[in-house]
């Protein structure tokens, strides 16, 4: 396994460049060895439902991390909830959209923090 994000000096702040690393880090807990999610383990169309459902998972999961480390600013605040808010553009006939992906995005971040029950 391996992420690969462009140098921090590409990158406006620090904030920003781990704010990157934590939804790609989100994104990885998705793979079929560790939470198995739709959008991860098997291929996904782009902006297909499975695809922005992962998305919104991932961004959300990011956002938790953000907070948890104290880095979440209000210029990381913005742009998430701007990227949030395009994926459910897509997603807006899903009524059980923000509490299945909010409960994915913590399961996400349980498994990255090493606090998962399993």
């Amino acid at each position: 396994d391996q992420i690969t994000l462009p140098e921090r000096n590409l990158f406006s702040s620090s904030e920003e460049y781990f704010g990157v690393l934590y939804h790609e880090l989100v994104h990885s807990t998705g793979h079929s060895s560790r939470l198995d999610r739709e959008g991860v383990a098997t291929p996904q169309q782009f902006a297909s439902e499975s695809y922005s459902k992962e998305e919104l998972i991932a961004e959300m999961g990011a956002g938790y991390l953000n907070n948890y480390t104290g880095i979440l600013d209000q210029n990381l605040l913005e742009n998430s909830a701007a990227y949030i808010q395009n994926w459910l553009n897509e997603l807006r006939n899903d009524k059980q959209l923000l509490i299945e992906a909010a409960s994915k995005a913590q399961k996400a971040v349980d498994y990255i923090l090493n606090e998962c029950p399993f």
